[in-house]
């Protein structure tokens, strides 16, 4: 996970646009809420869950970093999951991660 990442989504977090847990997440997937889900990568039952159940709402999907560098990142402790829920940031990342690839 690049520092821009980890930096945007402390941003995010302190903004109150992160969600963050299985309940959560699964709540606001439920409401077809969110712009950007990122999955950790030692996460893989997060990933065949959330992941396919994101993309089939048009939700863009990242795995990226490990649960402890996720949880970190926002000011937590290890995550597998977090939603973004804000256009701006979750656009954000994203540009951030193709410049980094």
């Amino acid at each position: 996970m690049t520092p821009k990442v980890i930096s945007l989504l402390g941003m995010a977090r302190r903004a109150g646009k992160v969600y963050s847990g299985e309940s959560q997440v699964q709540a606001l997937l439920k409401k077809k809420k969110g712009n950007l889900l990122l999955i950790a990568e030692d996460s893989p039952g997060a990933d065949a869950k959330f992941g396919k159940w994101a993309k089939d709402l048009n939700i863009p999907v990242l795995v990226e970093g490990n649960k402890q560098e996720l949880g970190s990142a926002i000011g937590l402790s290890p995550r597998a999951i977090v939603l973004i829920m804000d256009r701006g940031f979750a656009e954000a990342i994203l540009k951030v991660r193709r410049m980094s690839l």
